[in-house]
């Protein structure tokens, strides 16, 4: 029986290097997501904190420096959480970016395989059809040497 080769093999396997890539790269993305967000989440609690700050500073002896920097502490915190909002919508964009690349990426791995398993049907027909010519062969010619035989 003949060896299958798939003429194709080469662009398969980069198609599968490529899905790879695709896949660490939304990995990374995801992280950097997540990354993103751990940002935002100590940043909220930095601004809750210093809203209990700023409650226990109205209360009691009130000391107007601490006040004064309590408000500029909560609102410079204020703009941080803003811009870390804008920078996880940031990597939620990469992130689907990089989802649309790996999905891409495996459509397309997907699609070669499905051609190299189109081939090798072919190929297995093939070979079934030359096999099943031999045994014709092979059974016609016993069957012309049992009748020589005979007479």
């Amino acid at each position: 029986m003949a060896r299958f080769r798939f003429r194709l093999q080469n662009i398969l396997e980069i198609k599968i290097k490529m899905e790879t890539q695709a896949k660490q790269e939304f990995s990374a993305a995801a992280e950097a997501l997540a990354e993103e967000e751990r940002k935002l989440d100590v940043l909220v609690l930095k601004k809750h904190t210093l809203e209990e700050e700023a409650s226990r500073l109205l209360t009691g002896m009130l000391d107007f420096r601490d006040i004064d920097d309590n408000a500029l502490a909560r609102m410079q915190t204020d703009e941080k959480i803003g811009l870390q909002k804008e920078a996880i919508k940031r990597a939620e964009k990469e992130l689907d970016k990089a989802r649309e690349k790996m999905a891409e990426a495996v459509m397309e791995r997907k699609t070669y395989e499905k051609l190299r398993e189109k081939a090798f049907e072919e190929f297995v027909a093939g070979e079934n059809k030359a096999e099943g010519k031999v045994i014709d062969e092979l059974t016609s010619y016993r069957f012309g040497q049992k009748i020589n035989n005979s007479n």
